[in-house]
């Protein structure tokens, strides 16, 4: 495996120190711009009006834009003195001189002041509770999903528990073959748990909707290959097409996640896909994305689902080899949150030709699909 930039936790703390470095630069370029074109426009008017009213009106007005755009109180208050001695040593007699003895002149400072911390920290409020909504957004979904999840556990639970019962109170009374049965229903709960406890491993995983994944370089193909290799191995009776691409397509991923991803899909096609005999698994490139598509030949997705489908859209679902099945829709929504984390999309959709299809899309390594494709 490849190691990609990001990397776990030491990857993501990287990242932090990096983007709040880009941050300030912007911040540091954003003052500097605004408060030149201020200085610009005050000369240029100066040149058309000797009056120097507009001038503070200009410097006010820069001060106001840099403190709404820029993050934190920081670069407000620093235009604001800033300002406030270009006011003072280019548009104030004498020009191109210091002179701190003008009448008004702390008030000047003063209102400048006044109005970048007011600004800021007006701007700081709005984006903490723009945060605070997200943030709290994303664990109304979280602690959804856990609900809903724990509450389907219980059912193949109680059939696990019942079948097994039955057969050691009574085992002199069934025939092989009712045993035979009753275990392979055992057998079935067994790996719906299991996917289920998968599911809610990589719920826990995420941490506020962001998740603390570690990322490598994969071969993609190599991941669609093992969960379709899985899938086929519990559904035998559905036919699997597969299509990749003759590139190598190296996406930073973490796999087991993505395996999982691609194996909810397969398994919600098989299971809430009515008359489902085919499913189309295809890889490809569409520019700088990895595009996964998994798309069946059944009657597609109620149309008043497909809004909600990755909310928990799908409810029990009845089906000719499952005892309403539980909600499948769990699975696509760790689908989609999974992908998100990996700063992805994926989207669903009904085919003109019938049956569900579902797309998501990952970024793909740059340097290494160039260097692969050289």
């Amino acid at each position: 495996m490849l190691p990609c930039a990001q990397n776990g936790e030491e990857g993501n703390g990287r990242m932090k120190e990096k983007t709040g470095g880009l941050r300030q630069l912007y911040d540091f370029l954003l003052t500097v711009a605004i408060l030149a074109t201020a200085t610009v426009l005050c000369t240029l008017l100066r040149r058309l009006d000797d009056g120097s009213g507009y001038v503070s009106l200009i410097f006010v007005l820069a001060v106001a834009t840099i403190s709404r755009w820029t993050e934190g109180f920081f670069w407000g208050i620093f235009s604001s003195v800033t300002g406030v001695l270009l006011v003072n040593y280019v548009f104030t007699y004498p020009y191109w001189e210091f002179n701190f003895t003008i009448t008004g002149y702390p008030l000047a400072f003063l209102a400048m002041l006044a109005v970048s911390m007011m600004i800021s920290a007006m701007n700081t409020q709005i984006k903490k509770q723009e945060r605070l909504r997200i943030e709290t957004e994303k664990e109304a979904v979280r602690a959804n999903l856990l609900r809903a999840m724990s509450h389907d556990i219980r059912t193949p639970l109680t059939s696990i528990v019942g079948n097994t019962a039955a057969i050691l109170d009574n085992e002199d009374s069934f025939s092989p073959e009712q045993k035979r049965r009753l275990l392979e229903d055992v057998n079935e709960d067994a790996q719906w748990l299991i996917r289920m406890v998968e599911n809610l491993l990589s719920i826990t995983r995420m941490s506020g909707g962001q998740a603390k994944i570690e990322k490598d370089c994969e071969a993609a193909e190599e991941i669609v290959a093992v969960a379709v290799s899985k899938f086929t191995k519990r559904f035998p009776n559905i036919e699997v097409t597969v299509e990749v691409p003759d590139e190598v397509l190296m996406v930073p991923m973490d796999a087991t996640l993505i395996r999982q991803v691609i194996m909810n899909l397969l398994e919600n096609a098989a299971i809430h896909g009515e008359g489902v005999k085919n499913i189309r698994v295809r890889l490809s490139r569409e520019g700088n994305l990895a595009c996964f598509t998994v798309s069946d030949d059944g009657v597609g997705i109620p149309k008043e689902k497909l809004a909600n489908i990755f909310q928990g859209g799908l409810s029990e679902v009845s089906h000719s080899n499952f005892d309403m099945k539980k909600n499948m829709g769990i699975g696509l929504s760790v689908c989609y949150t999974i992908v998100k984390a990996h700063g992805g999309t994926m989207t669903a959709e009904n085919q003109e030709t019938g049956g569900a299809c579902f797309r998501f899309y990952l970024p793909l390594e740059e340097g290494i699909n160039s260097e692969i494709e050289g």
